[in-house]
């Protein structure tokens, strides 16, 4: 779906081995797919085409799977209680948590707030 940012995006998330993706964030994708679907924008098989091509990928190894975990959940609670300048939403700690659990060095991110706070706590972000 082409959105600002896409192009360059998917260029340099291309052929990589080391992205990782958590089921919320798969979830989060098929929010958007259903606000542009209502909106028109795109077709009932083109979302569902889009949503399986991503659970295909992730349950096919091409991403690197991230799970929600007690320990996850305790580390965004951490993150909301800390990260108080950050304005952060539940959903956005616990992206932050799920990087942050997994050790990665970067998080991809066009939320303002979410990338915020991921700078906060040490990791790069794209977009800069």
């Amino acid at each position: 779906m082409p959105e600002p940012g896409s192009d360059e995006f998917n260029q340099i998330v291309e052929g990589r081995d080391d992205l990782l993706v958590s089921d919320l964030a798969v979830t989060e994708v098929v929010s958007a797919l259903s606000r542009r679907l209502r909106q028109g924008a795109l077709t009932r098989e083109v979302a569902r085409l889009v949503q399986h091509a991503i659970v295909g990928g992730l349950d096919g190894g091409v991403y690197r799977r991230v799970e929600l975990s007690r320990d996850v959940h305790r580390r965004a609670e951490h993150f909301l209680l800390s990260l108080t300048e950050t304005l952060l939403r539940a959903a956005d700690a616990l992206h932050l948590a799920l990087a942050t659990s997994a050790q990665a060095a970067s998080m991809a991110s066009f939320d303002v707030r979410l990338g915020a706070a991921a700078r906060a706590v040490g990791l790069a972000v794209y977009p800069a």
